[in-house]
């Protein structure tokens, strides 16, 4: 079968930094590889990673205050692999050294129009200023420095600042709720707690005063407690300092010099069971991972203007913070992505000039369905990339972009994870762009597809692993001293191997496909198959506003199928069910088609957005609401009522999960 045509093809790749990266490869370490010879840089990445990783420490201009005894040791253990023992850095020292006093730095924008430019120089102050702040707090190394705040720039001060101290940064979106907020800080022990007022989303405003209350007394660890004024100028808290009198002091910036692996900050998993794992990054693994994948494989240079529309939420954040290791300009926006309309984001990529414009799938697609067409609404010309991640990117959403926004620009769709807080899998300036395939492995990223057995398959559906090593996996689990419960997480299937929990197949050219999680894949008559699959052809409905897929067994191959259905307020659910299963049918196969369609008022979904597969699974399968699924991880906690309320209705007889 003859491969098919590619919707973008490199153009230009001469003038790229991986092109520099090339060049310095050969000049330095004596390895030549063409231009558009990807396949062969990232076998030799793999197989070489002392020299690799090497290289894009030196090609990034890594800034060690104390130089490395070795680039790797213990590389035949995946659970012990040290990477640049003994060296120290700073991750804030990276991010703001380098570009001049007058090169901007961050370019803000609030959904109310609010709107802010920050230099390089400007934030070289503000986080020297809040850094002082905190040392008289006391705030040292090691210690916790906790945010609710949104995407804006006191957050971004905040969290330099603490890492140039070598405190530890954590950050919850102020959407989420108490309870879930509670449950991440409460594991940390914070010294100090640094909140807005309010936040505003969709044109409404939304006071968090009694909730910064609430938290101060849920962490008897804090030492203070620092109120920013995002909305109201003259917000007061009881038992708190401003923001203004924690920058007043001014101070040298200074950075501390800390260990490679020492804990930059701490992301979370979504939670769907317990509390959130708290995911431990280190300053060097995501120094270097971040210099590769933004400053090489993403071709961002000093100036170049990043955006991803994100909370701090979900470790896009963090990705978007990598941007200034590279020196390039991030677009911070913080609101909903629809308000005043549902051109907002186009409209801030034609006014920023934004060259690399990342979004989420759901946002695509959602754009699909309702017929717009912003490449020719708005001048997107000088976009060059466009990102896409949070879950699968159909062919459809594929043949939008290129039809909609502009061929000449580059679908940058990859998938990675909180976990290492990067993509395993993505976009590269020297490789085609395929439709529904992500083009690449990131290089220096082992990626394959195992099957069962633990077998490499080709064109096949399999266990998304990595074989080898990456700097920017965990350095640990909070509170996991012996290493047992990171182990559990990644290493207990493939022994020596991370499993990632995703279905992926990996194509002849190198290609992805992603079908979803695997934890929630469906078995029919032995057939494997992602829900991501379903959702491509269900959702590309104009009357499906979201859907879930699952099965209700625990290991029988033919298991019932149950497709849960929120449809639009005017659908005819008789006409939307057959159309949907027709499509289904004609699109996937026979195999694919549910036992059953239900209508629901909505899917339950965890803070980071993701659908509620396996939780809903157990419920069905008679577990207690309370062992399936941890409510303070949801965004909409009574979504699951309704399926412990009628879940008699799908199940003969209610097992144990």
């Amino acid at each position: 079968m003859n491969d098919p045509v590619p919707l973008w093809r490199p153009d230009g790749v001469s003038e790229t930094r991986f092109a520099d990266f090339l060049r310095f490869l050969r000049r330095e370490y004596g390895v030549d590889f063409g231009e558009l010879d990807y396949a062969g840089l990232h076998t030799w990445s793999v197989a070489e990673p002392a020299q690799f990783w090497d290289a894009i420490a030196r090609f990034g201009d890594v800034r060690f205050h104390r130089p490395p005894r070795a680039v790797v040791e213990n590389l035949d253990d995946i659970t012990q692999t040290r990477w640049f023992p003994g060296s120290t850095l700073n991750y804030a020292g990276q991010a703001l050294t380098g570009r001049g006093e007058h090169d901007l730095a961050i370019l803000f924008e609030r959904e109310d129009g609010l709107r802010e430019q920050v230099t390089y120089g400007q934030l070289r102050e503000r986080v020297a200023a809040a850094r002082a702040g905190l040392v008289d707090l006391g705030v040292g190394r090691g210690d916790r420095v906790v945010a609710l705040a949104p995407n804006c720039v006191e957050t971004v001060v905040a969290f330099l600042a603490a890492a140039s101290l070598g405190a530890i940064w954590a950050c919850c979106s102020p959407d989420f709720g108490a309870r879930a907020v509670e449950d991440r800080f409460e594991q940390l022990a914070p010294t100090v707690l640094i909140a807005v007022d309010g936040y505003q989303y969709n044109g409404r405003a939304y006071s968090l005063s009694e909730r910064v209350e609430r938290l101060r007394t849920a962490l008897p660890s804090l030492r203070a407690t620092v109120l920013v004024p995002y909305l109201d100028p003259g917000a007061r808290v009881p038992g708190t300092m401003s923001w203004a009198q924690l920058t007043a002091r001014t101070a040298p910036l200074e950075f501390a010099a800390v260990p490679f692996d020492h804990p930059l900050w701490v992301l979370y998993s979504s939670g769907t069971t317990g509390l959130p794992k708290g995911i431990v990054h280190g300053h060097g693994g995501i120094v270097v991972e971040h210099l590769k994948v933004l400053a090489v494989m993403s071709d961002l240079r000093p100036g170049d203007r990043f955006f991803w529309f994100t909370t701090t939420g979900w470790m896009m954040w963090n990705y978007v913070l990598g941007a200034l290791l590279a020196g390039a300009t991030i677009v911070c926006y913080d609101g909903s992505p629809s308000f005043p309309d549902d051109d907002r984001l186009w409209a801030m990529a034609e006014e920023y000039r934004i060259g690399f414009f990342g979004v989420s799938a759901s946002f695509l697609h959602a754009a699909l369905r309702a017929g717009r067409s912003p490449g020719r609404k708005h001048d997107l010309g000088a976009m060059r990339m466009l990102g896409s991640t949070g879950s699968p990117l159909s062919p459809d959403g594929f043949a939008w972009v290129a039809e909609h926004v502009g061929p000449q620009v580059q679908i940058y769709s990859n998938s990675g994870g909180t976990d290492v807080c990067t993509p395993f899998i993505m976009s590269a300036p020297n490789v085609p762009v395929w439709s529904g395939e992500i083009s690449c492995a990131a290089l220096g990223v082992a990626v394959e597809a195992f099957d069962p057995a633990g077998r490499a398959v080709l064109d096949e559906l399999g266990e998304l692993v990595v074989t080898t090593p990456m700097p920017s996996m965990p350095v640990g689990f909070w509170n996991d001293e012996d290493g047992t419960r990171l182990r559990a997480a990644y290493f207990e299937d493939f022994p020596g191997v991370w499993r990632h929990g995703d279905w992926v197949r990996k194509t002849p050219r190198g290609s992805y496909v992603v079908y979803g999680r695997s934890d929630s894949t469906l078995n029919r008559g032995g057939v494997r198959m992602g829900t991501a699959e379903f959702y491509s052809v269900i959702e590309s409905s104009a009357e499906v506003e979201d859907s879930l897929v699952v099965d209700i067994s625990s290991g029988n191959d033919d298991a019932p199928l149950l497709c849960f259905l929120v449809l639009a307020p005017d659908a005819d659910e008789e006409t939307t069910v057959a159309q949907v299963r027709a499509a289904l049918r004609r699109e996937l196969s026979p195999r694919h088609v549910p036992d059953r369609f239900v209508r629901i008022a909505e899917v339950p979904r965890t803070l980071n957005g993701k659908k509620c597969e396996v939780p809903v699974k157990r419920i069905l399968l008679g577990a207690s609401p309370e062992t399936a699924v941890s409510r303070s991880a949801l965004q909409n906690a009574g979504a699951i009522d309704e399926f412990v309320a009628r879940r008699a209705e799908f199940t003969a007889t209610e097992g144990k999960a």
